[in-house]
């Protein structure tokens, strides 16, 4: 086994507690911002949790002060027009087999869920959260145009606050997303996996059909609008991206924080 593949292993972790699985996002230095690498470990193992009988729920949670930060823009920052596209038809896969998932999917955000993040946490069937949760697409801020998150938005909240939240890129906070039913239990911090481990134990000991059934005509309902997002991405993506827009802005972030890095240190 490579480096890199022993290093992406370390950074999700799996574990189970009862009949309940547990993916667990562990890199907390970068705000568990998944990479290629990463995605691929996730799915492989939704896929396995799928095909297990001794798996009845699923939890996702992150290490640290974050759920996820998204998408690694040191990844992105090298993408042109042609990565762009396959790197779509990833995330495509990614969330095929999140939606294709028969078992309950409980997100424990124990932090910022941001971006591509943010469109995971949505895919998941109930979200518990704290106090300090902030959730949100801050793509355009990168230089990076959005499809999937609206896509998932607009089923959500309607097209009236997906524009906004889209265009803006802000984040909303924890009490905003549980008004808006993005987050369905807000707890303690420190109650967050415990009140979504005893979900999941709740939902693992629903009769397995009728949950499979329903989990599956809740994607039909919008598998019609999931493909034209996927379809629109790879268009709009390859637009942005051979722009040079995506580059300019992540260049000008890192420059930013370098900067910011040395003047903690003078």
């Amino acid at each position: 086994m490579s480096e890199t593949a022993k290093q992406s292993e370390q950074e999700v972790l799996f574990t189970q507690v009862g009949k309940v699985a547990v993916i667990t996002l562990n890199r907390p230095q970068a705000l568990n911002a998944w990479t290629i690498a990463m995605r691929e470990l996730i799915i492989d193992a939704l896929e396995r949790f799928n095909a297990d009988d001794n798996v009845a729920a699923v939890i996702m949670t992150g290490a640290g002060r974050a759920f996820s930060a998204g998408q690694d823009l040191a990844e992105a920052k090298h993408f042109d027009g042609d990565t762009a596209i396959e790197w779509i038809k990833g995330w495509e896969h990614y969330y095929d087999v999140i939606r294709r998932l028969k078992k309950p999917l409980v997100m424990a955000l124990n932090g910022t869920a941001a971006g591509s993040a943010f469109q995971v946490s949505l895919l998941g069937d109930i979200r518990v959260g704290h106090p300090g949760v902030r959730m949100g697409q801050p793509e355009i801020n990168a230089g990076i145009a959005s499809t999937t998150g609206p896509w998932i938005m607009n089923h959500m909240l309607g097209l009236s606050r997906t524009i906004e939240l889209t265009l803006t890129g802000r984040l909303m906070d924890a009490d905003e997303s549980h008004r808006l039913g993005l987050i369905h239990h807000l707890v303690p911090e420190d109650k967050v996996f415990d009140k979504a481990l005893e979900i999941a134990t709740e939902l693992a000991e629903k009769p397995p059909v009728a949950m499979r059934l329903d989990k599956q005509r809740f994607r039909e309902m919008t598998e019609g609008t999931f493909q034209d997002a996927i379809e629109a991405g790879m268009r709009i993506q390859r637009e942005s991206y051979e722009s040079g827009e995506p580059a300019r802005m992540m260049a000008a972030f890192f420059a930013k924080r370098a900067a910011k890095a040395e003047g903690a240190k003078a």
